[in-house]
């Protein structure tokens, strides 16, 4: 009955094709403003730039699709900020590209994860899940520990992220490469300390890019700064 009543303007192919026009240009007028207004996207003042390691963390995070599982919006009602912490702000993801708030949960919101577990305790449920919510249906990312982490795009992938703004400076673009093996080394120590054995591939591994990007989320409503 519904295809009935649109069935002749499917017909008159240049009145269909008026309409559409006229749709996606009111669409278009609605959601293209906004933005070109930089009060929308303003970053925090404590908010910085992924830092050369995390940058590739989050590239991980996103080639393996833990977006899919994991939202990173705590919405402003009371029933997530008593779970997660503080609700999230736009200016928080003004260096984001793309944006991962996402739109379902099958596993818990991360926007507030960082800082909330040792290091160690994310490359145990990275390796085994089970080991630390028996009920957790996420698979094992094992491999991850053992994938050497790829950094020769690392300093192209900064000077393109500073064309779209993010305040990259020439040195963290040239140095980029350098800068974060430097800190892989440091949530590499940061797992010897709590007894996590790492051997010398680990320790440049994939795993801890991401470990180093998880532990970055949320720094902007604790503070900023590096890690």
């Amino acid at each position: 009955m519904a295809y009935e009543a649109h069935k002749p303007l499917e017909r008159k192919w240049g009145l269909f094709t008026l309409l559409t026009f006229v749709s996606v240009a009111i669409g278009g007028l609605v959601l293209i403003p906004p933005l070109f207004l930089q009060g929308v996207v303003t970053p925090l003042d404590t908010l910085r730039p992924y830092s050369a390691l995390e940058q590739e963390g989050r590239d991980i995070y996103i080639r393996e699709g833990c977006n899919t599982c994991h939202s990173q919006q705590v919405r402003p009602l009371k029933s997530e900020t008593d779970r997660y912490g503080a609700y999230s702000l736009a200016g928080e993801s003004a260096y984001d590209r793309p944006f991962l708030w996402g739109s379902r949960r099958t596993g818990p919101d991360l926007h507030r994860v960082g800082g909330r577990y040792p290091d160690s305790w994310h490359w145990i449920h990275l390796t085994d899940p089970r080991r630390l919510e028996p009920r957790s249906n996420m698979p094992s990312f094992a491999f991850l520990t053992t994938t050497p982490l790829d950094t020769s795009l690392t300093s192209a992938r900064l000077a393109g992220l500073r064309t779209l703004g993010h305040p990259y400076s020439d040195a963290e673009v040239a140095n980029a490469e350098s800068d974060a093996l430097a800190q892989a080394r440091v949530v590499a120590a940061s797992l010897r300390r709590d007894g996590i054995e790492l051997d010398a591939a680990q320790e440049r591994s994939e795993a801890i890019a991401l470990i180093a990007y998880l532990q970055s989320l949320g720094h902007a409503v604790r503070g900023g700064g590096a890690r």
